[in-house]
């Protein structure tokens, strides 16, 4: 129950009384999807009761960042600069983690916001989309936690020292009670697989271009597999 609570503390800014020790959290980083089914479920239930389908999406998207605290979407932006950055490994890493926006941080975010956006308006059930779509955004970060070497020390390099390999398969299951969900068996199968193409190309990314993950990188995979979860189940 600490482990949970730490996360949710963690991942939102729901007011959960007394901060417990992130430790616990940090020994059972697995538990990360846990986190996508609180904060898509408060979404799909503010959705739920929306009928047009654009104002759907735009409360949809602005539930879970706030929910989020936009620490995710700062990620985003802070990958967006270093990706955009001229020059070698330093200067974009460098540029990653300062606290300016640039515009590859603009593009960044106004790019895969408008994906996510579009590709709601298209869903056929916006609440169950969003659900999905946050669920698998979490395990991404819990599988790039696993997996991705740290570059520098953070907080990705604090949660990684006490990640397990064996960590990936309790995530994977966390992602099962999706089928549950009136969606397509097909559809559900193909959002799993696109989240650990995406994760695998984060890290291949990451590696080449950083030289490694941090905290920016496993933040910029959370808004990157929901809005390519978004599409996949948008076209299905």
């Amino acid at each position: 129950m600490r482990s949970v609570l730490a996360l949710l503390q963690f991942c939102t800014t729901l007011p959960l009384g007394r901060v417990v020790d992130f430790e616990h959290f940090a020994r059972r980083s697995y538990l990360y999807p846990i986190a996508g089914y609180i904060i898509g479920g408060v979404a799909a239930i503010v959705t739920f009761w929306i009928a047009s389908p654009s104002v759907g999406a735009a409360v949809a998207i602005a539930a879970v960042l706030l929910l989020s605290g936009c620490n995710h979407f700062d990620g985003l932006l802070d990958l967006g600069d270093g990706l955009m950055a001229h020059g070698g490994r330093e200067k974009r890493i460098t540029a990653m983690t300062d606290r300016a926006t640039g515009a590859g941080a603009v593009a960044a975010g106004i790019l895969v916001t408008l994906l996510a956006f579009s590709g709601l308006q298209a869903a056929a059930n916006i609440p169950l989309t969003i659900l999905t779509a946050e669920v698998c955004a979490k395990t991404a970060m819990s599988w790039l936690t696993t997996l991705g070497r740290p570059f520098r020390e953070g907080m990705h390099s604090y949660l990684h020292s006490f990640a397990k390999p064996w960590f990936l398969v309790p995530a994977f299951l966390l992602t099962l009670p999706l089928f549950l969900l009136p969606l397509p068996r097909l559809a559900l199968v193909l959002a799993l697989a696109a989240t650990a193409a995406i994760t695998a190309l984060m890290l291949v990314l990451s590696r080449r271009v950083f030289g490694g993950v941090n905290g920016d990188i496993v933040g910029a995979s959370n808004e990157i597999v929901r809005a390519g979860v978004i599409l996949l189940l948008a076209l299905a």
